[in-house]
């Protein structure tokens, strides 16, 4: 009974701000305050898209619980694959000031998947780091062959302030965003479903130590690591 009255709580706190902003817009174009532009448009379409963001979440958690999610498996070129994502995270974040920079080694590698839910794994992780990364800072989206087990590990590395180390089992649990609150727009779902989608594959997802990171003497890490089987999973 807690957990659903936390559940009921968290959602209502995450639905309020979008629908707020959602409001507030459409009501100085009715009064005449704001002027029916594209600028003005733009600011409802980014709300209801938050909107429309926290549903799709919310139904996923819904499957979550449920336990009806089957994977269609076939083999993912990660190249193509990588930059598909990519370009829909950068059109979804409006356009930050960051640089994507994606290296896959060797170039032709692949990883036995579901392409949807892996989408939405890498997305996720995507979208989450251009949230957090300051203005003209760089992601790297890097594929490549585990080399401690039989499969392929895709990292996702921002130059944000990372995630403190004793955050980073909990990051991964709903609502969660780090260990401390941020008015950075994102749902504390994100990180809970490509935690869930990656165990669907049999493989896992974890923050490891950035060395070369100037938050690293912090104890705080940007990176976090997709580890895939490249055998096919079990549906």
């Amino acid at each position: 009974d807690r957990m659903r009255r936390d559940l009921v709580a968290n959602v209502s706190h995450e639905l309020r701000t979008p629908v707020a902003g959602l409001r507030a817009q459409l009501e100085n174009l009715v009064d005449g305050v704001t002027e029916p532009d594209p600028a003005a448009l733009e600011v409802a379409l980014t709300e209801t898209e938050r909107l429309s963001q926290l549903v799709d979440h919310l139904l996923d958690l819904s499957r979550l619980d449920a336990g009806v999610v089957e994977l269609d498996v076939e083999p993912v070129e990660l190249t193509p694959f990588l930059h598909e994502v990519s370009d829909a995270a950068a059109l979804a974040t409006g356009g930050r000031d960051v640089r994507w920079i994606i290296e896959v080694d060797p170039p032709d590698l692949s990883v036995p998947a579901d392409a949807a839910r892996l989408h939405q794994v890498i997305y996720n992780l995507l979208e989450n780091a251009a949230r957090h990364s300051p203005a003209g800072g760089r992601i790297h989206l890097v594929a490549a062959r585990a080399t401690q087990a039989d499969g392929v590990r895709i990292d996702v590395h921002d130059e944000g302030p990372g995630i403190a180390r004793e955050d980073r089992s909990r990051v991964f649990e709903r609502f969660q965003r780090g260990g401390y609150a941020d008015t950075s727009g994102g749902t504390g779902l994100g990180l809970a479903i490509a935690r869930w989608a990656v165990g669907l594959h049999g493989g896992t997802i974890e923050v490891l130590d950035a060395p070369r990171s100037p938050h690293a003497q912090e104890g705080r890490s940007s990176l976090i690591r997709v580890v895939l089987p490249l055998g096919s999973p079990t549906a």
